[in-house]
């Protein structure tokens, strides 16, 4: 009963077995999961897999790596995509101070204009935040996005700031990252976040767990990221699997 709440299987690199990829997943004991669509190109084609499959989901936004392609328009037509059966949440929007491809002004706009989006609609958020913590909370706060709550996807932050996100809130989730031997924060982190707002994801086909890190990430890995969760937290794997699983429910309304 496991659940992966972010993956990006519609990305090229599962062109060649995405069917296979998507059945070792059911093997693997994962019983839902949400793909994500993130620009022009990609929301589409996750759409496609969520109608494709009844344990799919997807949601529908515009990644900050992408907002300066950000064109009129483009935020109606999420708005109306929210609209669609199968779509349960907007992003993942936010910042990355990482990668330098959009100016912060951009990414900024575009981000709040999505919170905006999502109190309107009543649809919860999913954060991307790659270097930008102290910007990321304080947009939040701003914009009033605890009205619609939401994901800290991938979480990499500090447990002060993981604290102020719950207060909003958010869910808390992990991926693999926590698997990694040096990773100390993230797993500090797991261990502290209240088992109601904990979630499970792989991202893939990026950040795959050990052992197989390296290659190619896929949606029956989130198994590995329950095997830590249930070691830092003391709980059994099946434990972690059904409380993550059943905080997904609740969330996105994934049934």
């Amino acid at each position: 009963m496991l659940t992966d709440s972010h993956a990006h299987l519609n990305a090229p690199e599962f062109d060649e077995d995405r069917a296979e990829t998507i059945a070792r997943a059911r093997e693997a004991g994962v019983t839902r999961i949400v793909n994500i669509g993130f620009n022009r190109e990609t929301i589409p084609s996750s759409l496609a897999l969520a109608e494709a499959y009844d344990f799919i989901w997807t949601a529908v936004g515009w990644h900050p790596q992408d907002a300066k392609d950000m064109q009129p328009g483009d935020l109606e037509w999420i708005e109306e995509l929210t609209r669609h059966e199968k779509v349960v949440a907007i992003g993942e929007i936010g910042l990355d101070y990482y990668w330098d491809t959009s100016p912060k002004d951009v990414q900024d706009r575009v981000f709040r204009e999505q919170i905006r989006l999502a109190r309107k609609v009543g649809k919860p958020i999913i954060i991307h935040n790659r270097d930008a913590h102290h910007d990321i909370v304080e947009t939040l706060k701003q914009e009033k996005a605890a009205e619609v709550g939401g994901i800290m996807h991938c979480y990499s932050g500090s447990w002060e700031t993981a604290k102020q996100c719950l207060d909003m809130n958010f869910y808390i989730s992990f991926g693999g990252p926590v698997t990694f031997k040096n990773a100390r924060q993230p797993k500090e982190v797991l261990a502290q976040v209240p088992l109601d707002r904990l979630l499970l994801e792989t991202d893939s086909p990026y950040l795959t767990p050990h052992p197989f890190r390296g290659k190619r990430n896929e949606s029956a890995h989130v198994r590995l990221v329950a095997e830590a969760a249930a070691e830092l937290t003391g709980l059994s794997v099946e434990e972690i699997a059904r409380i993550t699983t059943e905080n997904a429910i609740r969330l996105l309304g994934i049934r």
